[in-house]
């Protein structure tokens, strides 16, 4: 796919990702792109190109009725991220948005989503 950057300031949603250990920085803003997982690269302050599992849609399975841009970036701590800027530069296109019946067959999709970005990211870079 042709690299799409998406920019924005991280808003505060439920933390669903953090309670399910996967916390993330969301953007509240339009995009065309396709409801689904993907990979990229993020920069948030002093992280830059930081690898990142990007979830665009509405998190059905959890509840929430808002579409948005979710990003899980690798390896960072867990930190607010709050009303701070974050561009995401998306890459790859993974899979499409799920309902899953339950959080324990959404998170081991996560899992999933997670180790098949990991061997993604061992053979990408951001430029």
């Amino acid at each position: 796919m042709k690299p799409v950057n998406l920019k924005g300031t991280v808003a505060r949603f439920k933390g669903n990702g953090r309670r399910l250990g996967y916390p993330t920085a969301n953007l509240s803003i339009d995009t065309d792109l396709s409801d689904g997982v993907y990979f990229g690269f993020a920069n948030l302050e002093d992280w830059l190109d930081q690898p990142a599992l990007v979830f665009i849609g509405t998190p059905t399975t959890v509840g929430d009725t808002d579409r948005r841009v979710e990003a899980h970036l690798l390896d960072i701590p867990d930190e607010d991220y709050y009303d701070r800027q974050l561009s995401v530069g998306v890459r790859h296109y993974h899979r499409a948005n799920e309902t899953f019946a339950n959080i324990d067959q959404l998170t081991e999709a996560m899992k999933d989503d997670e180790a098949t970005a990991r061997r993604w990211f061992a053979n990408n870079s951001p430029s």
